[in-house]
């Protein structure tokens, strides 16, 4: 291991979960676990306390939620970044912490390795989407006016043509495909034989013709169109 490690805060309401996340974080080489939380107060209070780099947010809790939680902690400068993880699938507060800037969202049942793996990506930079957010977050994050339909033309559980995607250039959609395939901009333009500003360009062109907020909801967009393979992580820059 070289450098630092992760510093890592640990927020549920379950003391057990709570252990088990700490005793998991614990055992990698790269990370430690800083503090610990019960609630969203709390999380607030230790993330001003310690150096954190990567804050694992539960959602639902007493006195604050995760959401508001999140909300608070990435309003200071130099604020860690939030991982989500819940019992439930996406709903109105993973919805509303991800609007809030939390960079991350996990189910609480998943494997070990996904979320050791999810907080590397989030620390990063990236951001990590499961794959079953995907439907959900693709509403938070899209005009709502330009929602695909199903057209009711689909064969053995094939989407039909999306009209979002029909406006794109051939061009833009190779660079969307590889986008949500977790591409940086370097390795799009190696691909694809053409520079990185062009790359920008087409980046920036996506963001405005798809209505996207950011390089997120590019991704979730392009998963929901079948433009690419179960979500995982996907760098911002």
């Amino acid at each position: 291991m070289t450098g630092e490690p992760i510093k890592v805060v640990v927020v549920d309401d379950q003391p057990l979960l709570v252990s088990a996340f700490s005793a998991l974080i614990g055992n990698q080489p790269d990370m430690t676990v800083v503090a610990t939380a019960a609630d969203g107060v709390e999380a607030v209070e230790r993330t001003l306390a310690h150096a954190v780099d990567v804050v694992l947010m539960d959602i639902r809790m007493p006195r604050l939620d995760g959401v508001e939680a999140t909300r608070r902690i990435l309003a200071r400068e130099k604020a860690p970044r939030v991982l989500v993880l819940t019992t439930f699938n996406v709903d109105e507060l993973v919805l509303a912490a991800v609007g809030a800037g939390a960079r991350g969202f996990l189910l609480k049942d998943a494997e070990p390795t996904e979320v050791i793996d999810a907080i590397r990506a989030v620390h990063r930079g990236e951001a990590v989407i499961a794959s079953q957010a995907a439907p959900a977050l693709l509403a938070a994050v899209r005009n709502p006016a330009a929602l695909v339909e199903p057209t009711g033309d689909e064969e053995d559980g094939a989407a039909g043509p999306s009209p979002l995607v029909d406006h794109l250039t051939a061009r833009e959609v190779e660079v969307l495909r590889l986008i949500a395939q977790g591409r940086t901009n370097a390795e799009i333009a190696d691909d694809l034989f053409i520079a990185q500003t062009t790359v920008k360009t087409h980046v920036g062109n996506l963001l405005l013709k798809l209505d996207a907020r950011d390089r997120v909801a590019l991704v979730v967009l392009a998963h929901s169109v079948g433009l690419a393979g179960p979500a995982g992580t996907v760098p911002l820059s």
